[in-house]
């Protein structure tokens, strides 16, 4: 049971940035007694951070826009209940939350919504959209603009086939790409039930490949994955697209590499540090699209996130928690 304040349950929503997060009526099934209140703004600094947070019985965490690290942790002790929107949050350090008592639960999630953004992304930098826009709206007729590149035909580089992956490699099919993989785990017969063909190794898909999308997990394996030399394999009128996780690519050797043009196109929408800085390197460079870490960010998303984190609290303040990640 979550210990009361005053007779009162303070949850905070952290960086609800689009006011969206009381607009779902979920909220309005909870007792009387819990009060949500959403943080709008992001904070960095876990000073600031821990005195905002300290009066807060229940902390809720929208994907890993604010980290929970153990500095911060020890400094709320109010806390009794983390829910983060799905079942994997790397920036929570759940140790430290079991050793002080707070429980950690998760939410069911969406996937489909990040393989549309990431075919968005694909085909805004292929076809310069972005681009083509700007000129339009300027009453410029295809001013400057090159001729875009051609997805039928050409190679798909799909590195991580697991949910997420598989289905971008199903439109990639549809598109009539031919589509490769590969990660450190994949196995002949799980391509073989996706229907793509299996690279003998990371290398392979990076010098074969028009398009290379990324779709792993972050861990200690996978952190800097394609570096300066994993860049200088692929093709000079290849494309890359990451909806994964920013630090997966050495973000310096990506910015080498798109500076001086050794790739025809870039599309982020994850960063290695969120949110992305003002005057940020990348923000200047050419042939690219940058979105904000939209991936997850849908209404039909933001529903199944808002009705589980409901739920958590609700069956967390009865005695029974749910979808608890240990």
């Amino acid at each position: 049971m979550i210990a009361r304040n005053l007779g009162r349950v303070r949850v905070a929503v952290l960086d609800d940035y689009q006011h969206v997060a009381l607009s779902y009526s979920y909220w309005s099934e909870l007792p009387a007694d819990i009060v949500v209140e959403p943080i709008h703004e992001h904070v960095a600094d876990v000073g600031e951070l821990a005195a905002r947070l300290a009066p807060y019985d229940v902390v809720v965490a929208t994907r890993e826009r604010t980290a929970l690290p153990r500095e911060l942790l020890e400094r709320l002790p109010n806390l009794r209940l983390i829910v983060t929107a799905g079942m994997a949050n790397a920036s929570i350090d759940t140790a430290a939350a079991a050793e002080r008592g707070v429980t950690v639960c998760g939410t069911a999630s969406v996937g489909t919504s990040t393989v549309e953004l990431t075919w968005a992304l694909v085909l805004a930098v292929l076809r310069g959209i972005p681009s083509a826009e700007a000129t339009l709206r300027r009453g410029e007729w295809q001013a400057g603009s090159l001729p875009g590149g051609d997805l039928a035909g050409a190679t798909l580089g799909v590195l991580g086939l697991g949910r997420i992956g598989a289905r971008v490699a199903a439109v990639g099919q549809a598109f009539g790409m031919r589509v490769v993989a590969w990660s450190q785990n994949l196995t002949a017969e799980r391509a073989a039930e996706v229907g793509v063909d299996l690279a003998s190794s990371k290398e392979e898909l990076l010098a074969s490949a028009d398009v290379v999308t990324l779709h792993l997990r972050l861990s200690n394996r996978t952190r800097g994955l394609l570096g300066a030399p994993e860049l200088a394999l692929m093709k000079p009128t290849a494309y890359l697209v990451n909806t994964s996780r920013g630090p997966l690519i050495d973000e310096r050797a990506l910015i080498d590499a798109m500076t001086h043009g050794r790739l025809a196109g870039l599309g982020l929408d994850v960063y290695g540090s969120e949110p992305l800085p003002a005057g940020h390197p990348l923000i200047d460079l050419p042939n690219t699209v940058l979105t904000p870490h939209l991936g997850y960010v849908s209404r039909r998303t933001f529903d199944v996130f808002f009705r589980d984190m409901v739920a958590d609290i609700a069956a967390f303040h009865a005695g029974a928690p749910v979808r608890v990640i240990s």
